[in-house]
């Protein structure tokens, strides 16, 4: 039987389903998409020192994918899904400024957008915690509403570079889930609101 991690913390046998956070493994990390292109796109060493601040980062906000019930870095490392997670890469004309691009593990994955700006908030608002001014976070295209995502997503990040802060809230419904836009839309009941029930 193909094993788990527990949700109990502790060791557990992962029946060989993961990679170390120690290791490089480009066969079980996403392509670097066009967010990426034309910067320095972070390998080997580079990569698995900014991924294991990322875990710890991850883990002190509560960043997790709740499908798999795990800190999002271990995306990267799921061998089930090798196109899967984040990689990384150092802006051209500013290496102060760090680029990632998340590659869910489908085109409609529900969580893209929180884990996104959860991630961003993540990595800038415990900025002191790594070596960038900046991390820039993006969806990558194969996700089919990465527009809108990536356009709250730079919402987001112009805010926190005028007013330091990671706590704007950006516009719009992406993200909501149905529950939340149907309690929005609610009209007044026709019955009394004093009645018990």
């Amino acid at each position: 039987m193909v094993g788990f991690p527990s949700p109990f913390g502790g060791d557990s046998d992962d029946g060989g389903l993961f990679d170390d956070y120690e290791q490089f493994v480009p066969e079980t990390l996403p392509e670097p998409g066009p967010f990426l292109e034309e910067h320095r796109v972070l390998t080997d060493d580079d990569h698995v020192e900014f991924h294991e601040i990322t875990r710890d980062r991850f883990e002190e906000r509560k960043v997790y994918d709740m499908t798999f019930n795990y800190n999002l870095a271990r995306l990267n490392l799921d061998t089930r899904h090798s196109n899967a997670g984040y990689r990384y890469a150092e802006e051209t004309n500013d290496p102060s400024v760090l680029r990632a691009e998340f590659t869910p593990t489908t085109p409609f994955c529900p969580q893209t957008h929180t884990l996104t700006i959860g991630s961003f908030r993540a990595w800038n608002g415990l900025s002191e915690r790594h070596e960038y001014d900046l991390v820039r976070v993006r969806a990558a295209p194969m996700h089919h509403q990465s527009e809108a995502i990536n356009e709250q997503l730079g919402e987001v990040e112009e805010a926190y570079i005028e007013t330091g802060s990671v706590k704007h809230e950006p516009g719009g419904e992406i993200g909501s889930n149905p529950m939340e836009r149907a309690k929005q839309r609610e009209r007044p009941s026709r019955g009394d609101p004093e009645a018990p029930f």
